[in-house]
């Protein structure tokens, strides 16, 4: 699972909810593991808890499932599926005479076992079946349920990183919305697959699987495994038959139906043999598909030989869908993308999603192969997966990428932990399941792992995850298997590392001290550990010191492991700079004291970009001309954030410096390959520049810059000096085929609000041309734009869009739907007030037409008022579980 960005995760409003996610399966005792039973209630003291802790571990396995076979058909008109299930399963260890499943909100219609039916008990929640007879756990059986799976008519709830729980998922089924493509699809993570089939949800029980999906025969169908046979029906519908030999979990069965075009490509294994590789798309953006997807052949091969374990499925498809309720989804095979990945091949230009790509593709070895065995462990899906991103960046584009964005994952871990407070990586404890989906688990998780190969190097690391992988394939596992893994291979004992970064909470705070004996030619560096250890633990933490002197560069390796750590160098010559951390792996917050000619001498002897970015960070506060000379240098700087980084660093320069500095910025803006370092430029040159040279440059880049990100910036700054000139050219561009575009013509025309612009807000947020948080910045530039027309009648036109956006809105256009409509209310409340002055202005100047005229007007905004209370969502609605 692909989590939304932690940034955005932030700033929601997230309330935790206690939840017994343990459900016990068919045991013969029932237990609640937050009680203790006692005989003698004078053991009951201040000094003995009542209860035990809360500690949620794998769920005790009773029934192993066998095989899940699902024959569905669907009534669109009440988004409803009818199913029918057909499961396999034994005892695991116990005879027992039932079977309990969870069946989620569902109309249990029959069940039976050979033909000859079952009694059962059914709550909404759990089917408690009664076998026909004791079955031992020699012994299979296989019972029949007929059902009708309504996902719309149950209470639902949600996370910051799963907005819901609904687990499948009819969109515009009856085609109400002319702009929106009628499709279906699933989403089983955590435990929703039990909205649309009985099964036991949990992440250690695994099966194989089958499911027939009747569908009518102008829809495509997707899901797990192959597809094996369509089969036309005599009543006109079609049969999709697929299956998967292979054993997976239930929240990774997958479904999809709609008039996607199927764009197909295929990876050849490394035995030489061809496997499907498809990707499912509206039909508009057809043409665009591989260039979304077209790296996804070359990222298996990738890993396969990287991990050393070929992919173990039958194919990998990949599908985009409308109102998504998360990032993306690791289905086995089948593998869900929310609308954010719709990207023309021009959008491209300024970014891909290839990081998600890559995200859910490493979960089909970590996850999908070798399954956490509780949620507490979630980490080992998604550590991976996160770290993936970074292997994925190191190969394709080179290490400056991969670290600059591992580091904006460690300041995502930050973040999180800073709003959410700090939990262990393996989270026994947790009052939600759903918390675990959360800065620790991704991001820390995935730091954890980078150190871990930094400290064994790449051979051992490897070796390790490979045999981690073969020992567990078509399993589950705890971390206590991961570090096994690494331990056989390295021969070490590596409790220490697993004991404080996952049965640990946050990390560590180093400051760093140096202390220069130049008589001697000695170097003291001391590093002090400073978190709270009543939060933390005390670290132990191999590192790399690199010191440079007039011999070259010299690495040290130290381990910082008490309070107060010294290590003492030799040096000769001169000491040039000291590097703490050299390979910048450390997940922790450094507080360093260094002088500003050492960060100089940092940025153009590191090798790392961190310490190349530092150095251009602290070495270009000086004021003379070796920090001049830094900026100028860092503008050609091999790494594109670098070079954006200059360009805010840009305006320290000086005389000939700044002269210099511009004319490296205009050609910066003709020439550099990266659209977000010309956007840097655009602002840079926009405060530096003036008059006609100024808007004569903007408005080249908006004639013959392909980036829309730099399109954007030009028409931004366009509207600070121009802004008749920037809402002509706006309009060249509202055509365009790009969310992004679309989003910042929106920014433009809310800082400039005419009324003439009010079609295109209508037009953008009802023609499902915004995805994501573009659609959500158009919503905030709409309401912005709409305070600042100040025209009621206008205010009137907008009523349905926003009621539109209620009903079909993308999940963070929903969440913060509430939040622009109180926006509104304030600007009437506010403009009713000052009208109320207006009238005792009037009356005392007995000019009672204009009187009335305000009263009239004030009971349409007041009628105004009231309508916009429709469109407020309740609490309960956007409460976060």
């Amino acid at each position: 699972m692909k989590k939304i960005s932690i940034l955005v995760a932030s700033i929601l409003i997230v309330s935790c909810g206690t939840k017994n996610t343990n459900t016990q399966h068919n045991s013969p005792v029932e237990t609640n593991n937050n009680e203790v039973s006692t005989t003698n209630s004078t053991l009951l003291t201040d000094e003995i808890p009542a209860k035990r802790s809360k500690y949620w571990g794998s769920e005790t396995v009773y029934t192993d499932l066998i095989h899940t076979k699902l024959e569905v058909n669907f009534d669109w008109s009440k988004s409803r599926m009818n199913g029918i299930a057909t499961i396999t399963a034994k005892p695991h260890f116990y005879a027992t005479d039932s079977l309990i499943l969870d069946a989620k909100g569902m109309d249990i219609l029959d069940v039976s076992l050979a033909d000859k039916k079952l009694k059962y008990v059914y709550d909404s929640s759990f089917l408690k079946i009664s076998l026909d007879r004791v079955y031992t756990r020699n012994e299979n059986y296989t019972l029949k349920i007929k059902y009708v799976a309504k996902p719309d008519e149950r209470a639902t709830s949600g996370s910051a990183a799963i907005t819901s729980d609904k687990g499948l998922y009819f969109i515009n089924p009856k085609g109400e919305d002319k702009n929106k493509m009628p499709h279906i699809w699933t989403q089983g993570e955590t435990e929703a697959s039990s909205v649309w089939f009985p099964t036991i949800d949990a992440p250690n029980v695994k099966t194989t699987q089958e499911i027939f999906i009747t569908v009518e025969n102008k829809f495509t169908t997707l899901s797990n495994g192959k597809l094996i046979s369509s089969k036309q029906n005599s009543d006109g519908t079609r049969t999709d038959y697929w299956k998967q030999d292979l054993v997976h979990a239930p929240y990774l069965f997958m479904m999809g139906v709609g008039e996607f075009k199927v764009v197909k490509d295929f990876y050849t294994r490394l035995d030489g043999t061809k496997m499907e590789v498809n990707y499912y798309v509206e039909p508009e953006w057809e043409q665009h598909a591989k260039a979304i997807f077209g790296e996804t052949p070359a990222m298996i091969t990738y890993f396969s030989k990287l991990l050393g374990v070929e992919y173990p499925w039958d194919k990998y498809h990949q599908i985009i869908v409308r109102d998504y309720v998360s990032g993306a989804m690791e289905n086995t095979g089948a593998v869900i993308f929310g609308d954010y990945a719709y990207k023309t091949t021009r959008e491209l230009l300024d970014e891909n999603d290839q990081s998600t790509i890559a995200h859910e593709l490493f979960h089909h070895w970590f996850g999908d192969l070798v399954t956490c065995e509780s949620w507490s462990n979630l980490t080992l899906n998604e550590s991976f997966a996160n770290y993936s991103q970074y292997l994925w960046d190191e190969h394709r584009y080179g290490l400056d990428e991969a670290a600059y964005n591992a580091e904006i994952e460690a300041d995502g871990y930050f973040q999180s932990a800073q709003s959410g407070g700090y939990h262990n990586l393996v989270w026994f404890d947790y009052d939600d399941k759903e918390q675990m989906f959360d800065g620790h688990t991704y991001n820390k998780g995935g730091r954890i792992l980078h150190m871990l190969r930094c400290y064994l190097g790449d051979e051992a690391f490897f070796k390790a995850i490979h045999n981690y992988l073969s020992n567990n394939k078509f399993k589950s596992a705890e971390f206590n298997q991961l570090r096994i893994a690494f331990e056989e291979v390295c021969g070490e004992d590596l409790n220490w590392f697993f004991n404080q970064w996952y049965l640990g909470a946050a990390h560590p705070i180093l400051e760093i001290v140096q202390t220069k004996k130049e008589t001697e030619k000695m170097v003291t560096i001391s590093i002090d550990q400073k978190q709270n250890l009543e939060v933390a633990s005390l670290f132990k933490l191999p590192m790399e010191i690199a010191i440079f002197d007039s011999k070259g560069k010299h690495i040290h390796q130290v381990i910082v492991e008490n309070l107060h750590n010294e290590f003492t160098f030799k040096y000769e010559g001169d000491l040039k700079c000291v590097i703490t951390d050299d390979q910048q792996m450390l997940l922790g917050k450094l507080r360093e004291e260094k002088s500003t000619s050492q960060y100089v001498y940092q940025y153009y002897h590191s090798t790392t970009y961190k310490g190349r970015k530092d150095g251009l960070q602290f070495g270009a506060n000086g004021t003379d001309s070796t920090a001049q000379k830094l900026i100028l240098d860092a503008l050609n700087d091999p790494f594109w954030y670098i070079r954006s980084m200059a360009i805010e660093k840009a305006s320290k320069l000086k005389d000939e410096n700044k002269l210099k500095g511009l004319a490296t910025l205009k050609e910066i803006l003709k020439n550099d390959n990266n659209s977000q370092v010309r956007a840097s430029a655009i602002n840079f040159l926009a405060k530096n520049s003036e008059g006609k040279e100024l808007e004569e440059i903007l408005v080249n880049c908006l004639q013959t810059d392909q980036s829309y990100t730099v399109i954007s910036a030009a028409l931004r700054e366009l509207g600070q000096i121009n802004p008749e000139l920037a809402l002509e050219k706006a309009k060249m561009f509202e055509k365009e085929k790009s969310s992004k575009m679309l989003a910042g013509i929106g920014q433009l025309y809310q800082g400039h609000a005419q009324l003439d612009a009010f079609p295109f807000f209508e037009n953008s947020l009802k023609n499902n041309s915004l995805q994501g948080f573009d659609q959500l910045s158009m919503m905030n530039s709409l309401t912005v734009f709409m305070v600042r027309l100040n025209d009621i009648e206008t205010l009137e036109k907008a009523l349905p869009i926003y009621d539109y956006l209620k009903s079909n809105g993308g999940m963070y256009t929903k969440m913060f739907l509430p939040q622009n409509i109180k926006y509104l209310q304030g600007y009437i409340s506010q403009k009713v007030e000052e009208m109320n002055l207006q009238i005792e202005a009037y009356e005392k100047n007995k000019d009672m037409v204009y009187a009335n005229q305000t009263r009239q007007l004030i009971k349409r905004y007041q009628e105004l008022s009231e309508k916009l209370k429709i469109f407020e969502i309740t609490e309960s609605a956007t409460k976060m579980h």
